[in-house]
């Protein structure tokens, strides 16, 4: 994508000092042309300082310190209003430990290319698959992300999963300001929006692999926020469709 639009990769940290390095190299070498912004949030395992020396070393890599740790959500919105910020045309979310597979980078940023506002790396369309995942995570995932395509009845298999692709100019359509949700939420909540505004989402297959350095992030807190959180948006979704259906309809002048 050389000729075409800016891409900025955004990586958001927490303790990753074991997987950055790595990542960030494997990003560099599959998408040359695209930028990448670590976010990290006061990493006390010196991930923030790792990032500092990979930029000092490479122009196409930028870093942003959140001085606390806010939450996955909120470390994107602040990539994102960067990104929109410094003139970036498309903006991928991906994680530093190494379960986004940065080859399979150049297939989103294709279906943007082809007209997508939104490619969603997916795990559970056909040719989507997992690697060295206990069956109980995947099984989670599958059970949410079919609970989240009934209850907002978004055309959907994957929309937990954290490895995406947005247009900018799909971004500013979707009032990042009032997102306040965090984790799986976080990406229901933005493929939500997305298919409530027309935007185009596509799902790419992609192959997720389980980190094999550091601790997951994911705990019953984030899993719960979801449940909770989809639940309520799924409730409101409903009543409302009921409510229009029940709206009488207004007679037209004779």
């Amino acid at each position: 994508m050389s000729s075409g639009p800016r891409v900025l990769v955004c990586v958001p940290t927490y303790d990753e000092v074991m997987n950055l390095e790595r990542s960030v190299a494997r990003v560099r070498a599959a998408v040359p042309d695209a930028d990448v912004l670590v976010v990290d949030d006061s990493s006390p395992d010196g991930t923030g300082e790792l990032a500092e020396k990979l930029a000092a070393h490479d122009p196409a890599v930028h870093v942003r310190h959140r001085q606390v740790k806010q939450g996955l959500g909120a470390a994107y919105l602040d990539a994102f209003a960067w990104a929109m910020a410094q003139g970036y045309d498309v903006v991928v979310e991906m994680d530093a430990d190494g379960s986004h597979r940065a080859q399979d980078l150049p297939l989103l940023l294709a279906a943007i290319d082809h007209g997508a506002d939104v490619a969603l790396g997916s795990r559970w369309v056909s040719g989507g698959s997992v690697e060295n995942w206990p069956r109980r995570r995947a099984l989670l995932s599958r059970g949410g992300n079919a609970y989240a395509r009934i209850a907002l009845g978004i055309p959907v298999h994957d929309a937990t999963g954290g490895f995406r692709a947005f247009r900018a100019s799909a971004l500013r359509q979707l009032d990042l300001h009032d997102v306040a949700s965090q984790g799986y939420c976080f990406q229901v909540d933005l493929v939500w929006r997305a298919v409530q505004r027309g935007l185009r989402v596509v799902e790419v297959p992609i192959t997720f692999v389980e980190r094999e350095l550091g601790a997951s992030k994911m705990n019953r807190a984030i899993v719960g926020e979801a449940l909770w959180r989809v639940t309520v948006w799924g409730t409101r979704h409903r009543a409302g469709q009921v409510a229009r259906a029940l709206r009488p309809k207004e007679r037209s002048p004779a």
